[in-house]
């Protein structure tokens, strides 16, 4: 039975943001965790992404809603149908098997994703696209133009926003579909996702790019400094931990600093989200106490327009590791990996919604709630089973405050 709570925030957003951060092969949690927001009838207006979490939010907003798992299912079994598709043998250890697997796609390059150059770095001509990065990504670009249709993108059916770092400036930039000058192609999302030294520069208009993540690798803030004065509620998708324990060997330390380097700083960004909300609410108080004739200053009048914002509900998951994993768990693309992921993200996101009143609630601000993932939560077999009457009424409610048809939940596949 869906919480109350749960209710409340379908109910009380007029909009739907997913953000994806960056994260390579553990990106498959993302689109584990898109496939149950469909099965809940909860689809984002607004996907925005960085490196990984750009090619998915790319999946998502360049498809009709019907084919958007069906081509993220694709991508992310093309990427894993290399060798080490096959399961593990038992008598082998996981962790011995995560290791081969990221060692054969660093050597060898990753279906459908990037090859090795050759001849290698080394031994290209300077200034040349080869002399900068370990591997080509032609065949990223080609599998873009299959399974994403940009002339839907740019229709802007739905909000699509990734973020890449110019090379030369060092300032971020974000592609946005909504802004009336970008035209987004299989270029902007590659520009996203070039991380350096492993692939090169993406140049756009004249200009190269490299992964935003570089800089910030989740589009947090981007998306609520962006955001249009209406009730926002964001399914935040990190893929590494900002916490974690003290590491105990060298292998320790590298998962440890790749796991700091490239979190998500969430509690940072909330800090300062309501760091400006309590400034805006002493700024409006004041001018409510100002005399009539001042209040009617039309740069008065201009300052109190901007300081009006509509409240966000941000729900945040975080991938947490298994115990067998390493710090090459980005770039280890087997078959056996993408499952656990995927299942991961549906796990989470339906443990989440059923549980959303035992999350934990951090009420940043009266206008920004964070609710967190808490460990320890089982949840229910499939939230493909019929609804009880009682959901089927949220269902039609939520569907009327997004303006979207009802379904029933979409049936999940394995």
């Amino acid at each position: 039975m869906t919480s109350p709570l749960s209710r409340k925030l379908a109910l009380d957003n007029e909009r739907v943001a997913l953000v994806l951060q960056g994260g390579g092969a553990l990106g498959a949690y993302q689109a584990g965790v898109f496939e149950e927001l469909l099965a809940i009838d909860v689809e984002p207006t607004w996907v925005s992404g960085v490196s990984i979490g750009a090619i998915n939010a790319a999946l998502i907003a360049g498809n009709a809603p019907e084919h958007r798992l069906d081509r993220l299912r694709a991508f992310w079994d093309l990427v894993s149908s290399g060798p080490a598709r096959i399961a593990p043998r038992l008598d082998i250890p996981r962790g011995v098997f995560n290791q081969w697997s990221a060692t054969w796609a660093a050597t060898f390059g990753v279906p459908g994703f990037y090859r090795p150059r050759v001849p290698p770095a080394m031994l290209q001509p300077d200034g040349t696209p080869g002399a900068v990065s370990v591997y080509d990504t032609g065949a990223l670009k080609s599998t873009l133009e299959r399974l994403v249709d940009f002339d839907r993108i740019n229709a802007r059916t739905m909000r699509l926003s990734v973020g890449a770092v110019n090379v030369a400036t060092g300032n971020s930039k974000w592609f946005d579909n909504l802004d009336g000058r970008t035209v987004i192609g299989p270029e902007h999302i590659m520009a996203s996702g070039a991380l350096p030294p492993a692939f090169g520069p993406v140049v756009v208009d004249g200009e190269s790019y490299w992964d935003g993540g570089i800089l910030s690798n989740t589009p947090l803030q981007y998306v609520l400094d962006e955001r249009a004065d209406e009730k926002l509620l964001v399914v935040q998708v990190d893929l590494f931990p900002a916490r974690g324990p003290v590491p105990v060997d060298l292998a320790g330390v590298l998962q440890r600093h790749k796991d700091i380097m490239y979190s998500s700083r969430s509690r940072f960004t909330t800090e300062k989200i309501a760091e400006m909300q309590r400034l805006r609410g002493a700024m409006r108080r004041l001018i409510r106490r100002l005399p009539d004739g001042l209040r009617d200053d039309p740069d008065l009048k201009a300052l109190d327009a901007t300081l009006h914002t509509q409240r966000v509900d941000i729900v945040h998951l975080i991938y947490r590791s298994a115990a067998f994993e390493s710090e090459s768990k980005d770039y280890e693309f087997s078959r056996p990996s993408r499952v656990e992921h995927w299942n991961a993200g549906v796990a989470d996101m339906r443990r989440t919604h059923q549980h959303l009143d035992r999350l934990h609630v951090s009420t940043v601000d009266p206008d920004v709630t964070v609710y967190d993932l808490a460990q320890g939560y089982e949840a229910a077999p499939s939230s493909k089973d019929e609804p009880d009457h009682e959901e089927k009424a949220a269902l039609v409610r939520a569907s009327k405050t997004l303006n979207r048809p009802v379904r029933k939940p979409a049936h999940r596949k394995g």
